[in-house]
């Protein structure tokens, strides 16, 4: 394997700050009238490629973002390995707001989102069309995170369900209470078709998950989105120390 580390950053991760070096690009792809834009920056010496999944100014909600011209372009721009940040809703009881998660499988309850580069069949290679997604999350990748999680003392849950919702609404607390039934530990609006698209296209992938809130009526109180935002300012910071650590084994990961 060889490539370029690429990094999706959610709500509240927009870029790695002035000390990264960025340089801004513009890609056009086919799946878009409009280009992606991409940051391509040095994190310790290492060329690593950045997109922001909601934009710079956060305008475009989960159900609108292009994941389909978002992945082309870091594929084009031979990202080989993806780490993508998610901000998500604690649903078991572990999972309060703050914690780090590193999810190792998914349940996809999106709808009409654009969720495939197969929109027709490559009829000689059959198998291709069907890609194996038994493990959404590259394991590999997962204990690197992990690892680097540990070394800096910070706490982590290594084994989630992300249930992914269509948005850009909250879930009802019945919506809450079958994902909690269907396995579900945390609950996102992000992380499909993005996981999958990366899957068809041969690119490792794995999520970094930061819960900011309580899911939907598992307090009796209401959800606060001061809360939420002074959980993300605080968390983010820590999933950033994450990536920086990860950055070097997983160079060494995508060069052997």
């Amino acid at each position: 394997m060889s490539g370029i580390i690429g990094i999706i950053g959610g709500s509240g991760f927009y870029s790695f700050g002035a000390n990264s070096d960025t340089d801004t690009s513009s890609l056009s792809t086919p799946f878009s009238e409009l280009p992606v834009t991409l940051y391509r920056s040095q994190i310790s010496e290492i060329p690593v490629i950045f997109l922001s999944r909601h934009g710079e100014d956060h305008a475009t909600p989960p159900h609108k973002v292009n994941y389909r011209a978002n992945l082309w372009a870091l594929k084009e721009k031979q990202a080989s390995v993806i780490i993508a940040v998610n901000i998500v809703g604690g649903i078991t009881e572990n999972m309060a707001p703050g914690t780090l998660v590193i999810p190792d499988q998914l349940i996809d309850y999106t709808w009409g989102r654009e969720h495939t580069f197969f929109d027709t069949f490559n009829n000689e290679a059959e198998g291709e069309n069907h890609v194996d997604f038994t493990w959404p999350y590259n394991e590999a990748m997962r204990n690197i995170l992990i690892e680097s999680a540990k070394t800096r003392g910070q706490s982590v849950h290594t084994r989630a369900v992300y249930g992914c919702t269509q948005g850009p609404r909250l879930e009802s607390a019945a919506e809450i209470r079958r994902l909690k039934r269907d396995g579900c530990d945390i609950v996102g609006m992000t992380g499909m078709p993005e996981a999958a698209l990366a899957r068809e296209l041969g690119v490792s992938y794995v999520s970094v998950a930061l819960v900011v809130n309580w899911a939907a009526g598992l307090t009796s109180e209401s959800i606060s989105f001061a809360d939420i935002t002074a959980t993300l300012d605080s968390g983010i910071s820590e999933v950033k120390e994450i990536i920086v650590d990860a950055i070097p084994k997983l160079h060494q990961l995508i060069e052997n």
